[in-house]
């Protein structure tokens, strides 16, 4: 038979003849009280998980917050904001939605409110032919997110990369589409190809306007930032004395819809674009937006209850939404009082302008009526 020695460590005090009998005799504590300790320890740290989680913290993967206000500032997206709670981001959403003040802000979190997506339908011009009232409006519609800042990806920042351009996207549920505008992405030569490379079925929105109404808005907008700025017909004008006109300043260039649509042309259809009056924009905005919504392939949510005439901006202002204070219209950049221009110098420009809205409307199969004697005696 095996010996089995057992050492007896002087703290027990005692010799006993087993080591089983040993262990007993030197336990200090329970035996019941060490098998509840991990149990314990356990408890402890599941109630402490449970609370941080409740709380909002165990976010796997935190959204970026795009406020639209601070992108209009900043131009590009913000850094990520601290995770929120579910039910914190549910109230974000709904208010987001309720709020007519402000532009809504597009919240991320994970896949719970959509993603990110590339935009299916993009405002490409003009500038200064109603882009941004265009916008205003479609926004109402709740299966349309927009961007609220220009991206300028198309023109400016294409080097940035395409997942730069869908970082700024706000996220999107099926049935939703995504749009953004930026105004010079219609005359920028590069721009048709960029925007074919990233989808040959994007849809384009033009608005344009009066040429000679609206490079005279475009003057003015440079005039209110630049008061010192020549004269309108100063820079019209290579020499004032033969009257040619000078193509290379943008407010003149921008008006050769013809030269610009063009390009457009040898990559999308032209079924693959809408062109929207600015005039009509004003004068029956519900009509236009009806065009564009079945453009779109949206229902026909904007209407004409959406809508009242302002007075004093002379164009039309989105009516008071539910749980909002005012009405909504466009800030005090938009609707300035034009300066001043002689006569001549707008007879001229009809002129120059006359040969190329002919071949646009030719293009576009619609004749927006610029050239009327009814038009020109209205403007």
């Amino acid at each position: 038979m095996r010996h089995v020695s057992c050492v007896v460590p002087p703290c027990c005090g005692v010799r006993l003849m087993g080591c089983s009998r040993w262990r007993a005799a030197c336990n200090p504590g329970p035996a019941r009280a060490q098998t509840k300790l991990p149990v314990f320890l356990a408890m402890i740290f599941l109630f402490t998980y449970l609370f941080y989680c409740l709380n909002g913290h165990c976010e796997s993967s935190p959204g970026r917050v795009h406020d639209r206000r601070n992108a209009l500032q900043n131009g590009d997206g913000r850094e990520p904001r601290g995770a929120l709670g579910a039910s914190r981001l549910l109230r974000a959403r709904l208010s987001d939605s309720a709020d007519g003040d402000a532009p809504p802000k597009n919240i991320s979190t994970g896949d719970t409110f959509g993603s990110q997506k590339f935009p299916q339908a993009i405002i490409i011009g003009v500038k200064k032919g109603g882009t941004r009232a265009l916008l205003e409006f479609l926004r109402v519609h709740p299966d349309v997110r927009a961007v609220g800042s220009e991206p300028h990806f198309f023109d400016r920042f294409y080097d940035k990369g395409p997942d730069w351009y869908r970082s700024l996207m706000p996220r999107t549920l099926e049935g939703q589409i995504t749009m953004e505008k930026t105004p010079s992405y219609f005359i920028t030569k590069e721009a048709p190809r960029r925007v074919f490379s990233m989808s040959r079925h994007t849809k384009l929105i033009v608005v344009v306007r009066d040429p000679v109404t609206r490079a005279v808005s475009d003057y003015t907008q440079t005039l209110s930032k630049s008061p010192g700025l020549p004269s309108f017909q100063s820079l019209a004008f290579r020499n004032a004395t033969t009257g040619l006109i000078d193509t290379s300043w943008s407010a003149v260039r921008i008006g050769i819809y013809a030269k610009h649509l063009e390009n457009w042309l040898r990559f999308f259809p032209l079924s693959g674009l809408l062109f929207v009056s600015g005039e009509r924009l004003v004068t029956d905005p519900a009509g236009e937006m009806g065009r564009v919504q079945d453009f779109l392939g949206l229902k026909r949510v904007v209407t004409d209850k959406h809508f009242y005439f302002n007075q004093t901006k002379g164009f039309p202002c989105l009516k008071k939404p539910e749980g909002s204070s005012r009405p909504r219209c466009l800030g005090k950049s938009k609707g300035r009082p034009h300066p001043r221009v002689p006569a001549d110098t707008l007879r001229r420009l009809r002129d120059f302008y006359r040969p190329f809205n002919l071949k646009f409307y030719q293009m576009t199969g619609h004749d927006f009526g610029w050239d009327s004697a009814a038009h020109r005696q209205s403007s």
